[in-house]
């Protein structure tokens, strides 16, 4: 018979030795082992433990603390004991170095805690969201330009809209790829990789000569950004407390649309020049600002529920009090946060959740909450102004770089309206805002549509308003709630996987949207408008009928919320 021996989990009422008994394989009469394996587990609270025993508790997969030795390890009376620690690079195990693995990495921690750590790793990262919304904007003002015209022999509206939309392509494959790299190399290194390789494809963009150039550079351009709009919001979602986390998402869309107004100012600044720099200078600057992100990936932590998922409990810990107590891993709700996590971490481990598949069976409706939002934000049209607001203008009656200055104008509005939501999501709630945002972009999308098919004396500028109305609608709702919803609502053992198939959705409608626009406004002019407008009130419908309320739930409980249950 297979010998066992008593271990201390951890769960979600106190904090514990997690461990794993011991096996000895016995052979089968035909010939065959087997193991088998016998656990018996036993609490110990954590209000006994001081900060100088939790240096020397780790709580790790590959532990193997018998319960007889856990009285020692927490006195640490015998200089001799086996004391197992984590190394905080590495995660790998140490014995006889609990107070300096404590030291070490007390001495390895930044200057920055609390509200500010949180505050400036947010800015930070929204780097990322600033380089998706600029390459959105950057494209649109210079394709309608002479030199970039000139250089690339006057390409037809099926070769714009592929050049604009193959950014798509790229950023749908990355997507699906990085909730597994995600989950392997860390959040942090996901972002440094996928703004290396934005840089690199901005390089090419920057440097082409050619459409095939160009068109390489752009899909290169979209592994980087497939990579940093899937992980990005996962990263900031996974940082963020509860009580503000539906105002830190909506600061990062403000970046994100920071840098597509941006775009359009370079663009229109870089009008007045009279050469290829004209459409090459705002193609380098995306490199630039994806330089600085890449750099910044080194000095931003890494998310406490990463590293508590990987088992690197004491890093996990110092995290998770640098975010929100000021450094104080004594602190009560510094323990209850990792207590918490964990928990939650073991209970998906025990269940062992881990295949694709499983999404579909096991949360269908979160997965289609996540990836309905996102494939809506891009159906309700706001890409036909992103990507070609120019060409929209120059069809309701302004003519050249009036197009352009009229996109501008346009964007400064947009920022505005993505301020609003910084106070009203977590008070409001994401529904009310979502169904109120379905509403008045369908309305406006729908006067642009009336009012270009009647072509009257001022359809110019009464097209300006209602496609400003528009904007400003998605800006305070579709925009920045969908990107929220994947790391949201999902369990961390599939948090990465459902946000790479919710951002592969995005990408999708994305990369339709961005490829036949042109062609749409070309064949059928002001009806692609009903399109966009009967998708908005069905989006309104929907986030009505079927989408729970999630402020101020914590990651871990969102399971109440929905009726599914574990299989």
């Amino acid at each position: 018979m297979p010998s066992s021996k008593q271990y201390l989990p951890l769960n979600d009422r106190s904090w514990r030795i997690e461990a794993r008994s011991t096996v000895e394989p016995s052979t089968e009469p035909d010939g065959q082992r087997s193991d088998e394996m016998l656990m018996e587990t036993q609490a110990i609270e954590l209000t006994s433990l001081d900060s100088a025993q939790l240096s020397r508790v780790s709580v790790h997969k590959t532990s193997q603390l018998e319960e007889d030795d856990f009285d020692s390890v927490l006195n640490d009376t015998d200089p001799e004991e086996r004391l197992l620690t984590q190394d905080p690079v590495n995660g790998n195990m140490s014995t006889n170095g609990g107070s300096n693995f404590n030291e070490n990495l007390l001495e390895s921690r930044g200057k920055l805690k609390g509200q500010l750590l949180l505050y400036f790793t947010s800015f930070l990262v929204s780097l990322g969201v600033f380089l998706f919304g600029y390459d959105q904007g950057v494209m649109s003002g210079i394709i309608t330009g002479k030199y970039f015209k000139q250089q690339f022999n006057n390409p037809s509206s099926a070769m714009i809209g592929t050049t604009v939309a193959i950014l798509e392509i790229g950023a749908f494959f990355s997507s699906l790829t990085v909730g597994r790299v995600g989950d392997i190399i860390g959040r942090r290194r996901t972002i440094r990789y996928g703004a290396f390789i934005f840089v690199v494809g901005g390089l090419l963009q920057t440097a082409a000569s050619n459409l095939k150039v160009l068109i390489a550079g752009r899909i290169i351009s979209g592994i980087g950004v497939g990579l940093l709009s899937t992980i990005v919001p996962m990263y900031q979602a996974e940082i963020s407390p509860s009580h503000n986390r539906g105002k830190l998402a909506c600061a990062q869309f403000t970046g994100n649309i920071f840098g597509y107004a941006s775009s359009i100012w370079v663009d229109y600044g870089c009008s007045f020049i009279e050469n290829n720099l004209s459409w090459r200078i705002p193609l380098f600057i995306q490199c630039v600002i994806g330089s600085l992100l890449a750099g910044g990936s080194y000095i931003i932590v890494e998310t406490p529920r990463w590293l508590l998922h990987k088992d690197r409990d004491m890093e996990g810990l110092v995290v998770i009090a640098d975010l929100y107590t000021n450094g104080e891993t004594d602190h009560h709700r510094a323990r209850k946060e990792f207590d918490s996590i964990k928990s939650s971490i073991l209970e998906a481990r025990a269940i062992g959740e881990k295949r694709y598949i499983d999404l579909f069976t096991v949360y269908p409706k979160r997965l289609f909450m996540a990836t309905s939002a996102l494939a809506f934000a891009q159906f309700n049209g706001i890409n036909i102004i992103s990507y070609y607001a120019p060409l929209v203008f120059e069809q309701a009656g302004w003519i050249g770089r009036e197009a352009v200055l009229m996109t501008g104008l346009n964007a400064i509005i947009y920022i505005l309206s993505t301020l609003p939501p910084w106070l009203l999501i977590d008070r409001w709630g994401r529904k009310p805002i979502l169904i109120c945002g379905g509403i008045t972009m369908g309305l406006s999308m729908l006067l642009v549509s009336i009012f270009m098919g009647l072509n009257l004396k001022n359809t110019p500028q009464l097209v300006v308003i209602f496609i400003i109305a528009a904007n400003s609608s998605f800006a305070y709702s579709w925009g920045p709630i969908p990107w929220l919803f994947p790391s949201e609502i999902l369990p961390l053992t599939f948090r990465s996987k459902g946000a790479s198939l919710a951002t592969a959705t995005n990408w999708l409608a994305n990369f339709i949207v961005g490829e036949f626009s042109p062609i749409l406004l070309e064949k059928i002019t002001w009806r692609v408008y009903l399109i966009h407008a009967t998708f908005c009130f069905t989006s309104a419908l929907v986030a009505y009928l079927v989408y729970p309320e999630t402020r101020g739930v914590d990651l871990e409980d969102m399971d109440r919320l929905f009726d599914e249950k574990r299989k």
